[in-house]
C-alpha cells in the first residue's frame, strides 16, 4: 500500500491486491480515495483510471458531505462512555453467543469505526464498532451474530444468509431493514 497526494484528486490510498480482478475506486466518508488494483496492473494505470472518474468522485464527495451534515453527532466524552460500556458488554455477549451456537473466533477488537458496525477477518478476528452500544440490544446481538457467521462463511453467500437467518428466528430481513434506520454518528470535536 502506498499513499499519494494527487494534485487534482487529493489523498489516494493505492492498494495492490492479489484478490483484485479489476481496478476498484472507493470514496471514503472523509473524502479520501482508496484505489485497489490487481497485481498485473500498475499504480500509474490505476491513477489514470481514477482521473477518468473525477466528475463521479466530485459528485460522490458532495453527496457524502450532504449526508454527513444530516447525521447525528456525539461528543468525545460520550464516545468514552460508549467505549467503557462496549468493553463490558461486547466481550461477554459475543462469548456467550459463540458458545451457545458453536462458533469460534481468534480475537476480538472494539474499535471506533464509523463506516461499519463490525467486520470479520479471514483469520476469524472480529472487530466491532463501539457505536453498536447506541443500538437496541436485539440489533447489537444481530450484529454480533452476523460477524460470528462470517467465521464459517467469509462472504455473503446464500449459505451465510441461511445460517444467520436460522439464528435470528427467520427475521434476518426484518432486522436488516430495522438496522438501516440507525446511523453511526459523527464525532464532534
Amino acid at each position: 500500500m502506498k499513499i499519494i497526494e494527487h494534485n487534482m484528486l487529493g489523498k489516494i490510498e493505492c492498494v495492490r491486491s492479489m484478490r483484485a480482478h479489476s481496478i476498484r475506486l472507493v470514496v471514503r466518508p472523509d473524502g479520501t480515495l482508496r484505489l485497489t488494483y490487481p497485481l498485473f496492473s500498475s499504480s500509474s494505470k490505476a491513477i489514470v483510471f481514477a482521473e477518468s472518474k473525477a466528475s463521479w468522485i466530485e459528485r460522490t464527495r458532495r453527496r457524502i458531505s450532504q449526508r454527513a451534515a444530516l447525521l447525528p453527532t456525539i461528543s468525545s466524552a460520550e464516545v468514552e462512555q460508549l467505549r467503557r460500556a462496549a468493553r463490558t458488554y461486547i466481550p461477554t455477549t459475543i462469548a456467550h453467543l459463540a458458545t451457545k451456537h458453536g462458533f469460534t473466533y481468534t480475537s476480538l477488537r472494539i474499535s471506533k469505526a464509523q463506516t461499519r458496525w463490525g467486520s470479520c477477518s479471514g483469520h476469524n478476528g472480529i472487530s466491532i464498532s463501539l457505536f453498536v452500544m447506541l443500538l437496541p440490544e436485539h440489533l447489537r446481538e444481530f450484529i454480533l451474530l452476523h460477524e460470528l457467521c462470517h467465521t464459517r462463511h467469509h462472504n455473503h453467500s446464500a449459505a451465510f444468509h441461511s445460517l444467520l437467518n436460522s439464528l435470528v428466528g427467520g427475521n434476518e430481513r426484518l432486522l436488516i431493514a430495522e438496522l438501516k434506520h440507525h446511523h453511526i454518528p459523527r464525532i464532534r470535536e
